[in-house]
C-alpha cells in the first residue's frame, strides 16, 4: 500500500506564505501522479493543483494560479505545495492524493485511489 502524510499547515495572516509537504511511503513513488485538494466546512472537496509522475506537467485551479506552485522531489518521495499571497478563502483542510498511472486522466476530480489524512490551513484577515 502507498501511504501519504501531509504536513506544513498552520495559522497565518492574509498575504503570508506556507509550504505544504506530502511524503509517500510503502511503495516506489516516482511513477505516481499527485494532486492537492482542499475542503472547507460545508463545501465539496475542491481541486487545487496536480503534477505528473516526472514533474513535466502541472495543472492549477483558476483560483490559485499564480499564487500556488506544485513541485516534486522523487528522490525524497515528496510533493510540495508552495502557497504565497494567501487569502482567507484559502482556509481549508488540504489533502494530497496519488494515482499509480503517472498522469491522471481526470486530474481535477476527487477520484484518486490514495489519500492522506489532511493538514489544516487557516488564513485570517
Amino acid at each position: 500500500q502507498l501511504q501519504l502524510q501531509e504536513s506544513g499547515g498552520g495559522r497565518v495572516l492574509a498575504g503570508d506564505s506556507l509550504r505544504l509537504s506530502c511524503v509517500a511511503s510503502g511503495r516506489p513513488f516516482s511513477n505516481y501522479a499527485v494532486a492537492w485538494f482542499r475542503q472547507a466546512p460545508g463545501k465539496d472537496r475542491e481541486f487545487v493543483a496536480a503534477i505528473s509522475w516526472d514533474g513535466r506537467i502541472t495543472r492549477y485551479a483558476d483560483s490559485v494560479k499564480g499564487r500556488l506552485t506544485i513541485s516534486r522531489d522523487n528522490g525524497e518521495n515528496t510533493v510540495s505545495l508552495q502557497m504565497n499571497s494567501l487569502k482567507p478563502e484559502d482556509t481549508a483542510v488540504y489533502y494530497c492524493a496519488a494515482d499509480p498511472h503517472g498522469v491522471a486522466a481526470t486530474f481535477d476530480k476527487p477520484d484518486y485511489p490514495n489519500w492522506g489524512q489532511g493538514t489544516q490551513v487557516t488564513v485570517s484577515s
